[in-house]
């Protein structure tokens, strides 16, 4: 009997230190599974997100303009639905708004783009004239650049000059090739076109396909909920930057002008476009108008004054203006800005630029209403 009772106070004296390693080897068990899980849905969003990518390069010609109509779309809605409220039709209204859209659009880009298109046209015959105007500061390099190459030409034999075959230059390629650009060009804008006026015509029908397919009552007042959220903050945000850019335009243009420089008015429109492609279209911009005021004026101090004047301006615009007017309703973190321009912009060039932060609104409205996104809200948040 008294070994009985030893063999059961050992079994007793052992069984916490059997279940503690029990649980123990549990909880690793739970920990392995998720950490395995999320890996699982780590490598699904990444393979996602690749896969939307290529789709994005590749099939370029067919979303480009459905997000450029889709944005449109989110931009133009509120005043055919207010001409909707005051018992205008649905088509009538939609070709009404897209119609004074396109004409304005249209002629702005007409009477601004013709000089700019003359600017570029001559800018190579005027080239010379900057190696002119910076004779005196290259002349010290061109000659040290000789005396170099003097210096490492001493002791070599003389070599045989070497003819160069003739290179044969096609005249028509760059005909074809820039009648290529502008019929996919025309074709784009011809789609996108059509696509946002059956969206505007259609009304709430959209939002109202998209309501009909939730499950519950919940689900259906979130996706309202997010629906009116990506339109107010695509149509604020839209319409508060075109404002402060044409500002921008205008007072680009003054300044230009009262400088005495050429061309002030088409320069104030360009820099009211590239005004659209935070950091990258404003550097553009400066250079841009830089080599136009060395081309113009005599001196450099005084061909310099123009991008000058331009440098002063955007810094106020982006410092005080933009933010004062924008930066209360447009919370996004600078470098997700950045970020998104480099890959819009390897994606899809100057338009992918001008697609870029619109895309990342709607993408920071949409995390801000679905729980499990929340997270990429916050780092899309300033």
């Amino acid at each position: 009997m008294p070994a009985c009772d030893e063999t059961r106070e050992s079994h007793e004296t052992r069984s916490p230190a059997k279940h503690t390693t029990q649980a123990a080897d549990r909880a690793d068990t739970h920990v392995k599974q998720e950490s395995s899980s999320g890996l699982r849905s780590t490598s699904y969003v990444v393979t996602t997100l690749l896969g939307l990518t290529a789709f994005a390069y590749y099939a370029h010609s067919v979303v480009i303009p459905i997000l450029f109509a889709s944005i449109a779309f989110l931009t133009l809605e509120p005043p055919v639905a207010w001409l909707r409220r005051h018992h205008v039709p649905a088509p009538v209204g939609a070709a009404l708004v897209l119609s004074i859209f396109v004409l304005s659009t249209g002629s702005g880009a007409y009477y601004l783009g013709q000089p700019a298109m003359d600017w570029v046209r001559t800018a190579p015959e005027k080239l010379p004239r900057v190696r002119e105007k910076f004779q005196r500061i290259l002349d010290p390099a061109a000659r040290l650049r000789a005396a170099a190459s003097s210096v490492s030409q001493l002791g070599e034999p003389e070599a045989k000059t070497k003819t160069n075959p003739p290179v044969a230059v096609k005249e028509n390629q760059m005909a074809s090739s820039v009648f290529s650009w502008t019929g996919s060009a025309l074709a784009g804008v011809a789609e996108t076109l059509g696509l946002l006026f059956l969206m505007l015509a259609g009304g709430d029908l959209l939002m109202q396909k998209v309501v009909s397919v939730m499950p519950t009552i919940r689900d259906k007042k979130s996706a309202i909920a997010l629906w009116r959220d990506i339109q107010n903050g695509i149509s604020s945000y839209l319409l508060s930057v075109t404002i402060i850019n044409i500002c921008f335009g205008l007072a680009v243009g003054g300044s230009l002008w009262g400088l005495g420089m050429p061309g002030a008015a088409m320069w104030g429109g360009v820099a009211a476009f590239l005004n659209f492609v935070p950091f990258f279209g404003p550097v553009v911009g400066m250079l841009a108008v830089g080599m136009a005021g060395i081309l113009a004026f005599d001196t450099l101090g005084q061909g310099l004054l123009p991008m000058g004047a331009y440098l002063a301006l955007h810094l106020l615009e982006a410092n005080v203006v933009t933010p004062f007017a924008v930066g209360r309703r447009s919370t996004l973190n600078p470098v997700a800005m950045f970020v998104a321009l480099i890959l819009f912009g390897w994606l899809w060039g100057v338009v992918g630029g001008l697609l870029a932060i619109p895309l990342l609104v709607i993408a920071k409205a949409t995390c801000d209403r679905i729980p499990l996104c929340k997270p990429w809200a916050e780092v899309l948040s300033r």
